[in-house]
């Protein structure tokens, strides 16, 4: 099965022109892997290829995974799925959600995305939800779907890695930088497998916790890699005015549209550290445009009820 065929395209590196970059001889590409496919973008193409590949040699007919309401991953798995002939099964965090199954999926973009590609959704209370990796949850979620192909939350295992690795190519190899933002670990440890001796790849995680360096360390032995922890703005999914101002600002100047919840927060932090001197004169930069654009209408949502400025799409 060759993966999605000619729907797939090849992401292109476009070079960002900004007065932060010219003042410090720095310059900065961006890899648009958010262009890669219309539905399924980023790095969860790059985290499912091999994982649905495997559910197919293996016999499954059904992929379950597990998300938030707004995850990019459930998205993705169920558009996935559809494409590919897998019937698709989402586990989903709160089950508050499922009391008036119509009222969510009109106010909820991703979950209605994800009915609409034939996905059923299974709504756990966020108690039950944390024992999701545990062989009893498994067992009852066995009983009642029959058999099934398991991907974890946020699509990081072996083969998202594997999958990971190809989005570095040979026309990288000009960089000294390479640039993600880090939710689970798993495609920074791609990107980091397929890193040559003279680079170094720094990720931006998009939460608070010190606990990511030690799941990175299980998919790479390398060691050309560090952390820059402090722009998550307070933690997961959280975001302020000075980060939706230079979301927007960047999408009128650069004409490159940001998530909130990952590229926007690693892409402020490297302008951010740029400013800042971390790098030397003539240093190659390039950034990982890692999709996610599906969950800014849910952050609007939630940005419009606190009267926050919202996010240009």
């Amino acid at each position: 099965m060759h993966f999605f065929s000619s729907e797939v395209k090849e992401p292109k590196n476009e070079e960002i022109v900004h007065p932060i970059l010219k003042e410090a001889e720095v310059s900065l590409f961006i890899k648009r892997e958010d262009l890669i496919h219309d539905q399924v973008s980023g790095n969860k193409f790059r985290k499912l290829k091999y994982n649905l590949l495997e559910a197919k040699r293996l016999g499954f007919n059904t992929i379950l995974t597990f998300g938030g309401a707004y995850s990019n991953h459930i998205a993705a798995t169920a558009a996935a799925g559809k494409i590919v002939g897998l019937q698709t099964i989402g586990v989903i965090r709160g089950d508050e959600l499922a009391k008036d199954l119509d009222q969510t999926l009109s106010e909820n973009d991703t979950l209605r995305f994800a009915t609409e590609n034939g996905m059923k959704l299974k709504f756990v209370s966020r108690t039950a939800y944390k024992e999701k990796t545990s062989a009893s949850f498994l067992e009852a979620l066995k009983k009642e779907f029959g058999s099934f192909y398991t991907v974890p939350e946020g699509g990081t295992n072996v083969l998202a890695v594997k999958g990971c690795e190809e989005i570095l190519t040979k026309e990288d190899k000009v960089f000294d930088y390479i640039c993600c933002a880090v939710g689970t670990g798993g495609t920074i440890s791609g990107i980091i497998n397929a890193s040559l001796a003279h680079q170094q790849v720094i990720g931006f995680p998009a939460l608070k916790g010190n606990f990511l360096s030690d799941e990175i360390r299980k998919y790479t032995h390398k060691t050309n890699w560090n952390l820059i922890e402090e722009y998550h703005f307070g933690g997961y999914g959280k975001i302020n005015a000075t980060l939706i101002e230079f979301i927007n600002t960047f999408r009128e100047e650069q004409n490159i549209a940001l998530d909130p919840i990952y590229t926007g927060k690693m892409i402020y932090g490297l302008f951010d550290s740029i400013q800042n001197g971390t790098f030397t004169k003539n240093t190659r930069i390039l950034a990982i445009h890692t999709g996610g654009l599906q969950g800014i209408l849910g952050m609007n949502k939630r940005l419009n009820k606190k009267k926050f400025p919202l996010i240009r799409i």
